[in-house]
């Protein structure tokens, strides 16, 4: 196999070293690291405080939930971060964790669905495929359930709109609308790369990021 990228790498140890903690220390990681909906009590455990919105994404509720996030972040993130380079990487992870972040606080401010903490990476997970939608869409891709092939492009279309159908209608139990604010972090910091509205005109040296 290829050496990992030094991010991705780092990314693979901190959500396995997390979760081995999780098991150890049990609910506490969760009352303090997990994302609590804004307005809830803080510094008492099991309310929102401000790194929530970074430390939220390294937990994970169990094995097969960090198995696919992590397979997500290892088979499509390396590939991207060795295309982009190790800063513009970093940047893509945190625009996609904390607007998918930032959108589940919203949505849970409006009552779409019931108050609780959100964890897990999969707001990264769900940006890395639309980038890698955007940047390779007629690319096969083979999913693990069922083993069938589908081009990337109607992956990414599939994946959204049965994040926004369950969320709308099963918001209970998953946070889908952070998939959905993940795809909105990778939307936005790629169009920023490029310089594209509403971040102003195209930069033309940044025209390979597609």
């Amino acid at each position: 196999m290829p050496r990992l990228p030094p991010v991705t790498l780092y990314l693979l140890w901190i959500l396995t070293g997390t979760f081995a903690l999780q098991w150890l220390v049990g609910e506490p990681m969760v009352r303090w690291f997990a994302l609590w909906p804004v307005g809830s009590e803080g510094f008492g455990g099991g309310g929102f405080l401000p790194w929530q919105l970074v430390t939220y994404a390294a937990l994970h509720d169990d094995f097969i939930h960090l198995f696919f996030n992590a397979f997500m972040v290892w088979m499509l993130g390396a590939m991207l971060e060795s295309q982009w380079g190790t800063r513009r990487y970093v940047q893509f992870v945190l625009a996609c964790v904390l607007t998918a972040g930032a959108v589940h606080l919203l949505f849970g401010l409006a009552g779409v669905f019931p108050p609780g903490p959100a964890l897990g990476i999969s707001g990264l997970a769900y940006g890395l495929l639309l980038a890698y939608g955007l940047m390779y869409p007629n690319q096969q891709l083979m999913l693990l359930i069922p083993p069938v092939p589908i081009k990337a492009k109607y992956l990414v279309m599939i994946l959204a709109g049965l994040a926004l159908f369950m969320g709308l209608t099963s918001p209970g139990g998953v946070a889908h609308f952070a998939h959905l604010g993940g795809m909105l972090g990778a939307w936005l910091i790629m169009r920023y790369w490029r310089g594209d509205p509403p971040f102003g005109k195209r930069r033309p040296t940044l025209r390979s990021v597609r």
